[in-house]
């Protein structure tokens, strides 16, 4: 694949994403926007997977749920090691363990490997289970494999940790030191998965991190871009390569809760738990600032049945910085031609990205766009003026100003 120009990561996703559709390298689900790419040979690449050591020393592994992964979950399960999955979007817990039935055959062992399966054949890890995973498989979009030091093709020649063999094999000769890192779909579960897995004390800085793509999702990706939460990888498997990165950035040491919004901590239960364990512990656990967050201190989070009525029907509803104010001053902007599986999250992630966020925004999904509320015209057409362009998906999205109450 031809070198990357996005300047942001939502930039790379889109060019990964349009590249693997036009070039019809995607596999069922499609369109693989806004997805962890399904990719017309994944099964081929997990093939590689169980020539690994860390394979074959490992007893616990712990796979993502998407579908390019789905053989990797049969193949550890063949090979009778424990098979962890999160779950989704960690709204039920952080992982499931995979129970086929007893003396199941192979094609039993495939279907526990499938998302229906994962469901019918698992039972939930709770955070006090005294587990520990051995080896991590994440899903990317993109992966990058960089090299920042080169040696002589003679093995006797490069000493010490500061240099890995690029391809695992009887074949290598070469041998050079590269840095790994990864770009998901763009909600961060991966990342928060294994800062999760840090503090309840299931993996440790030497546990490997394997992630498997198509050869056009490894790219270059600016280190500039790189955040200290980002998870990097240890092995990138492709359909034609195995890369041992040697990796030596460390990992994330734990939640940065500093990054973990209000939204994040209402919607995965397990995360508020884990805030609850640290703030017993004496650790910071202070949230992301957030305009007029109103967000509970550990240990007074309200489940929605200990919610008054009166107060119940509001929390459908979006909150932000306008109620209480006269939103007749607000201007607005427009955003149109959104594509059907668009989702909020998307459209929020760009606008941050953009340096765009209005005060409030109205979701209109089943009319295919988006109001955006500012606080005057001027910081209106300044988002607008930003917005022009802007792609999600497929689509190229229309953006127009809209009333501008203040002028």
């Amino acid at each position: 694949m031809e070198a990357l120009t996005g300047v942001s990561k939502q930039g790379i996703r889109e060019q990964i994403w349009d590249y693997m559709e036009s070039h019809d390298l995607a596999d069922f689900p499609r369109p693989v926007h806004h997805r962890i790419p399904n990719f017309k040979g994944a099964s081929r690449a997990a093939e590689h997977f169980p020539h690994l050591h860390a394979f074959s020393v490992a007893r616990t592994i712990k796979v993502n749920p998407d579908a390019p992964q789905r053989n990797a979950r049969f193949l550890v399960l063949e090979s009778k090691k424990t098979l962890l999955v999160p779950t989704p979007r960690l709204r039920t817990g952080l992982f499931n363990k995979i129970t086929p039935p007893p003396g199941a055959t192979k094609d039993i062992l495939r279907k526990c490997a499938t998302s229906q399966g994962v469901r019918n054949f698992s039972v939930p890890v709770s955070l006090d289970s005294s587990v520990l995973v051995d080896l991590i498989v994440v899903g990317s979009v993109a992966v990058s494999e960089k090299v920042i030091r080169l040696c002589m093709p003679d093995p006797s020649s490069c000493t010490g940790h500061l240099c890995s063999p690029v391809l695992v094999g009887p074949e290598s000769h070469e041998y050079r030191r590269l840095v790994s890192w990864r770009i998901g779909k763009g909600e961060g579960y991966a990342d928060l998965e294994y800062a999760m897995m840090v503090s309840m004390g299931a993996v440790h800085e030497g546990t490997p991190v394997v992630t498997i793509v198509h050869d056009c999702q490894v790219v270059d990706i600016p280190e500039a871009l790189l955040e200290d939460h980002d998870l990097t990888v240890d092995y990138i498997i492709t359909p034609t390569r195995v890369i041992a990165t040697g990796c030596a950035r460390p990992k994330p040491t734990g939640i940065i809760w500093s990054k973990v919004s209000c939204e994040m901590l209402t919607k995965i239960p397990v995360l508020r738990s884990l805030r609850e364990r640290e703030k017993r512990a004496g650790k910071d656990v202070t949230l992301q600032a957030e305009p007029d967050s109103q967000c509970p201190a550990p240990g007074t989070i309200r489940r929605p049945q200990d919610i008054p009525q009166s107060r119940a029907g509001a929390l459908g509803r979006s909150h932000s910085p306008l109620q209480g104010v006269d939103t007749q001053l607000a201007a607005t902007v427009r955003v149109e031609n959104l594509p059907s599986s668009a989702r909020v999250r998307e459209l929020k992630r760009a606008l941050q990205e953009l340096g765009a966020v209005p005060l409030r925004l109205t979701w209109q999904g089943p009319q295919h766009r988006a109001i955006l509320h500012y606080a005057d015209s001027a910081a209106a057409r300044q988002a607008a003026s930003r917005l022009q362009g802007l792609h999600l998906g497929a689509n190229t999205l229309r953006v127009a100003l809209g009333q501008q109450r203040d002028t």
